[in-house]
């Protein structure tokens, strides 16, 4: 596969995890063999997952910005022989060298063993919790790894007769070893919509009971089977706010493995403008203008984490790009 540039794509600067940057070479997934062989190529970098965690090094209190760390398969023979799955992730050109990166599930081993085989100073770490630190191709390549080894932790069976699944295609695929029912099981994504809702020079806000206090955002939730993403995105403003909206258009997207999210930014012109809040969705939603916003601080309200869509929406708009 060619190599897309993200910013030839958007004509803008992509979003957090969304930079891509890696050669998916999908036709090498269909070779048996692959693994095995990059396994033996010097210029193959190991991206191991423990239990849905990242591997890091200059991690500490000291250190304003986590390394991503990727081993060589010569130096982790201990680790590699106890990796439950591999999933290659694709080739990168740095340097004028073409890298291959191979995610490894080191799930098995308990918190001790797993770092006793690792590098010193390398530390295991919640992507989520961190990921406003790393950026760019690495944060999109632990982001993918992330999520590739997620889903077959949860596939180990076959969903159609119970039978134990393989592992085949490099990893991105799991065969029902059932010879009758010889189901084929793929990695899936849940799209959910992220809608910035404007009604003349104000948006809409709201936050969930479990959020922390004063945390606003825009209104989010899930396709659903049978719709389109632009009816999910009146659907849930009408389901959470009572809104009736019009003129749906998107924006951009974010992969967001967590576990397998893909989140899809929009906006959205009010046709109604009277909330009437669904207590079992939101705690409150309200009308904000921007000068309410840039007051935010001063009354005890906040926005999204910067590296979300729902921030990126929210900033354009102040800035005037939507």
């Amino acid at each position: 596969m060619t190599v897309f540039d993200p910013f030839e794509l958007m004509l803008h600067f992509p979003n957090h995890f969304g930079f891509g940057g890696l050669d998916r070479d999908s036709l090498n997934r269909e070779n048996n063999d692959f693994v095995g062989l990059i396994l033996r190529d010097k210029f193959t970098r190991l991206v191991p997952i423990w239990r849905s965690k990242n591997l890091f090094s200059k991690f500490g209190e000291d250190i304003v910005k986590p390394e991503p760390l990727f081993l060589k398969p010569n130096e982790s023979k201990e680790i590699l022989k106890i990796s439950n799955d591999f999933v290659y992730l694709g080739k990168h050109n740095l340097g004028g060298k073409k890298f291959s990166y191979l995610a490894i599930d080191i799930s098995d081993l308990d918190e001790v063993k797993a770092k006793n085989n690792l590098p010193e100073n390398a530390k295991f770490a919640d992507l989520k919790e961190i990921s406003s630190l790393i950026d760019g191709i690495e944060g999109s390549i632990l982001a993918y790894a992330r999520a590739m080894l997620f889903w077959h932790s949860r596939n180990r069976f076959c969903s159609v007769c119970g039978t134990n699944t393989f592992s085949t295609k490099a990893g991105h695929q799991r065969n029902c070893s059932n010879r009758v029912c010889n189901s084929l099981h793929f990695p899936r994504i849940d799209p959910a919509v992220i809608m910035l809702v404007q009604d003349n020079k104000k948006i809409l806000l709201g936050r969930q009971k479990v959020w922390p206090s004063g945390l606003y955002s825009t209104l989010a939730g899930f396709v659903e089977p049978g719709e389109t993403i632009e009816h999910a995105v009146a659907r849930e403003v009408f389901e959470e706010s009572g809104l009736i909206v019009k003129n749906v258009i998107y924006k951009y997207s974010q992969p967001w493995p967590f576990p397998s999210s893909l989140m899809l930014g929009f906006t959205a012109e009010a046709d109604t403008n009277k909330i009437s809040c669904n207590d079992f969705e939101i705690e409150d939603a309200q009308w904000f203008s921007k000068e309410d916003i840039l007051n935010f601080e001063k009354n005890k309200k906040f926005l999204p984490r910067k590296l979300s869509v729902s921030r990126r929406l929210i900033e354009d708009w102040l800035n005037g790009y939507l």
